[in-house]
């Protein structure tokens, strides 16, 4: 089942290739998308043993990712094909054939149990989305895809020579470079204490930057704000879960290491820098998709804050995975539809989109107080505990300063969404032709009913699933 895993969508990606039709391909994702979907549940649920000389297997913390992963891929999966039938003009055989290579790089991400494994898989996932995001094939998605390319593969060049610094920690507290993780984490007490605080900073900074954690975020932007609103999603949630799952397995063998409190600590710093740099760029924004960019910054640094705060913090982090992934594919889809209505993402020509698009338009404006942590939405659930957590832990001040940076960003946000989906539209606009469907509407109401769902009742054996992940945690 492991293996099953990483060869549904590497077999689907290979038919996909082949099928000489524009407008079957999608639905050949759809289908590879709802089987991987269907194995990842089942695989959660039995806790299948590792598998090729234990390289992959799945525990507790990944099977909660990847089921995250996988069913935020299923829902851009169906999305993308009312999408593409939109995008007729444009040839989708490396489109769709670079989206089940990118949900084969992802999960492979989340199985390995082994380090240089792992960085492969990520460096997999830099070179896959790069051909995602050049879809629109203009010169504003070249230059955002050479900007991600460029930063991304700097960040993944620090997480190389992390891993490097790991293996030397092992070989000399060891006698044996290993970069085995179970291996490492039962024997992390013998390794170097110097080289394992080295590893995890390089680490930190080359997972952070596919993070987008700030000031490493710089990526974002460009990428999100160019992107279609399918890929935007999958980064948001899909790319960004992916890197901060890496960058927890190296906190695991650190806090073994017994150098807990140090990166705790650095998470806990980063966390409230993304935050407040996320909150300032978010103020009068002009420009609704590098909103969302924005956005994810901020939410990457309340999971890297949850994380260092520790304790019941941890699991409000862990479940504010589901909640933001989820989230953030409601509103990337949604602002997909309102950017191909008014062919524009700029607030000068963007208004009254409840009225042009009732549906998008609603769900947009719902989305973003799901985002922004309202009630009865899951957000709300995950970042309130992350405050107990740090209220509990005495640590008022990153509690004042938490609450703080999410009112500004709520007041932020408010302002540039409430601008798009209120007001009369302008007659005049490109796409005022475009219409809703079920395909581009129904992935995004499903996205959003989970994340209620999430806000007033958590299913118990998910509830049993993140106990046991936040244990392995140290949570």
């Amino acid at each position: 089942m492991i293996l099953a895993l990483v060869v549904v969508p590497l077999v689907g990606a290979l038919v996909t290739f082949l099928v000489p039709k524009d407008s079957v391909r999608p639905w050949f994702v759809a289908v590879a998308a709802a089987i991987h979907t269907a194995i990842t549940f089942t695989a959660a649920a039995t806790s299948p043993s590792g598998t090729l000389a234990d390289w992959l297997g799945l525990d507790a913390f990944g099977r909660v990712v990847l089921m995250v992963v996988s069913s935020l891929f299923l829902v851009c999966a169906v999305y993308s094909i009312g999408y593409l039938r939109v995008r007729a003009e444009r040839p989708n055989r490396i489109f769709c054939t670079s989206l089940l290579i990118f949900l084969t790089t992802t999960t492979t991400v989340i199985l390995a149990q082994h380090l240089t494994v792992m960085w492969v898989a990520m460096e997999g996932t830099t070179l896959t989305t790069a051909l995602l995001l050049y879809f629109n094939q203009n010169r504003r998605s070249l230059e955002a895809t050479w900007k991600y390319l460029m930063i991304g593969s700097v960040g993944i060049a620090l997480a190389l020579l992390g891993t490097l610094f790991m293996a030397y920690a092992a070989l000399i507290g060891l006698g044996d470079p290993t970069l085995v993780f179970p291996d490492l984490v039962r024997r992390a007490s013998h390794l170097s204490q110097p080289w394992v605080r080295a590893a995890f900073v390089f680490l930190f900074v080359g997972y952070g930057t596919k993070m987008g954690l700030a000031p490493m975020h710089t990526w974002k932007p460009d990428a999100y704000g160019e992107a279609p609103g399918v890929v935007g999603a999958l980064l948001a949630g899909g790319l960004t879960s992916c890197a901060f799952f890496a960058l927890m397995r190296i906190y695991m063998i650190v806090v073994a290491a017994g150098q807990g409190d140090f990166a705790r600590e650095l998470l806990v710093a980063f966390g409230l820098v993304s935050m407040g740099t996320a909150a300032a760029l978010m103020v009068r924004q002009r420009d609704f998709k590098r909103l969302l960019a924005y956005s994810s910054v901020e939410h990457m640094g309340i999971l890297a804050l949850g994380i260092g705060i520790g304790g019941l913090a941890t699991y409000g982090a862990l479940l504010h995975i589901i909640n933001n992934a989820l989230t953030k594919a409601a509103l990337f889809l949604a602002a997909g539809n309102i950017h191909r209505a008014f062919k524009s993402k700029r607030l000068e020509d963007v208004t009254g989109a409840m009225r042009r698009l009732p549906v998008s338009g609603g769900l947009f404006l719902a989305g973003f107080f799901a985002i922004t942590g309202s009630p009865p939405f899951g957000p709300f659930i995950s970042e309130l505990l992350i405050l107990i957590g740090a209220v509990n832990a005495h640590r008022y001040g990153i509690a004042a300063a938490y609450l703080t940076l999410l009112f500004i960003v709520f007041v932020g946000m408010g302002h540039t969404v409430l601008a798009v989906v209120q007001g009369t539209p302008p007659e005049d606009a490109e796409g005022i032709h475009y219409r809703e469907s079920l395909l581009k509407t129904l992935p995004i109401v499903a996205s959003l009913a989970v994340v209620v769902l999430m806000g007033v009742w958590i299913p118990a054996p998910l509830a049993r699933l993140l106990h046991e992940a936040v244990r392995l945690l140290g949570g």
